[in-house]
């Protein structure tokens, strides 16, 4: 008889929202498992003792005296290069939350240090381990839409009050592009390629806060594709990744769509994969058809988890890595450069 193999242990630094998200799939994840928590706060301390997992204040700490294959670091984003760093010291694979880091400075000095040290580093952009986003990218490479010319997405909803209690909400560079909109940039990215140029404008006129509630941005591809792409968590709405594609069940799914591509042969739309295409002949005046492309529902926090390990070992290549990442940061980073200066920016 197979004996199966042993869970890895997994260090887990940053208790917040998405830090828990973490922690409770490695709970039950056949193939990782938590080995302890690195967070300062005493809610943090108290969901370590509830749940029987080892606590620390203080992640170096944690380093020092905590067995571990891998480490996923979810602090806030200006801390994320000097802790990421403090683990590829140890030689500990890491699965940074995105942003990779809040500068592209800081970001460049935790790549070269992974590069360096030959530890793997990948950036949580969970999305790419989504079936809906696989099979989309397989459909655009095998030229279901033709040459894509013109996209649209959407992330807009409404983010509590209680979610501001914590000051680094409400301060510069943790509102919503680099926290949400990130996220849409790196999806386009995924299936579109790469970024050229970007505009934007941003607004704080709901909340008042620092750091932006709105934004309204334009991006060139490298291919030739334009895209207009709106944000906001101050609003009631229904249309972004998160409420329509159904990644984590503390969302209420619902049956909208929140990316619309548009091509030289045919659209497609996410999360739902409905397909329009001619079905002979071309033209304004004739009739669409639309198909859709079903797909088994997967959670893509579970299966990053999955490859996670395989990273670690060595069996497998960063679906994100740390410089896939930075790109995805340098793009993020231009539509607040081109929102503060109203100019275009390059990426």
């Amino acid at each position: 008889m197979t004996q199966a193999p042993t869970r890895m242990p997994v260090a887990v630094i940053g208790a917040g929202a998405i830090g828990r998200m973490h922690v409770e799939r490695l709970l039950s994840h056949p193939d990782v498992a938590p080995a302890a928590i690195a967070d300062p706060t005493p809610a943090a301390r108290d969901y370590a003792a509830a749940l029987g997992v080892p606590w620390f204040a203080d992640h170096r700490e944690l380093l020092e005296r905590t067995q571990a294959g891998a480490a996923i670091v979810a602090t806030p984003n200006g801390t994320h290069a000097d802790v990421g760093i403090a683990c590829i010291e140890r030689r500990l694979p890491v699965l940074m939350e995105k942003p990779v880091a809040d500068t592209l400075a800081q970001g460049l000095r935790l790549c070269d240090v992974a590069a360096a040290a030959g530890v793997p580093l990948m950036v949580g952009h969970q999305r790419r381990h989504n079936p809906i986003l696989q099979s989309a990218r397989k459909l655009i490479a095998d030229g279901v839409v033709g040459k894509p010319v013109s996209v649209t997405a959407m992330a807009t909803w409404l983010k509590p009050d209680s979610y501001f209690e914590l000051a680094w909400r409400r301060q510069v560079g943790a509102g919503p592009v680099l926290i949400n909109l990130i996220h849409d940039i790196d999806l386009l990215r995924f299936l579109i390629g790469e970024v050229e140029s970007v505009q934007a404008m941003t607004s704080n006129a709901v909340r008042g806060y620092e750091v932006e509630d709105t934004a309204a941005v334009m991006m060139r591809f490298a291919c030739g594709a334009l895209a207009t792409l709106s944000v906001s968590d101050a609003t009631v709405a229904p249309w972004n990744w998160d409420l329509a594609a159904g990644e984590a069940a503390h969302y209420a799914q619902l049956d909208v769509n929140s990316h619309y591509i548009s091509g030289t042969e045919g659209s497609l739309t996410l999360p739902r994969l409905d397909v329009w295409r001619y079905a002979g002949a071309r033209g304004w005046h004739e009739p669409l058809g639309c198909s859709r492309t079903p797909v088994h529902r997967a959670d893509p926090y579970v299966e990053q988890l999955r490859h996670l390990r395989a990273v670690a070992e060595g069996r497998e290549t960063p679906v994100c890595s740390g410089s896939d990442g930075l790109r995805t940061l340098q793009a993020a980073l231009a539509v607040q450069e081109a929102a503060r200066s109203q100019r275009p920016v390059a990426v």
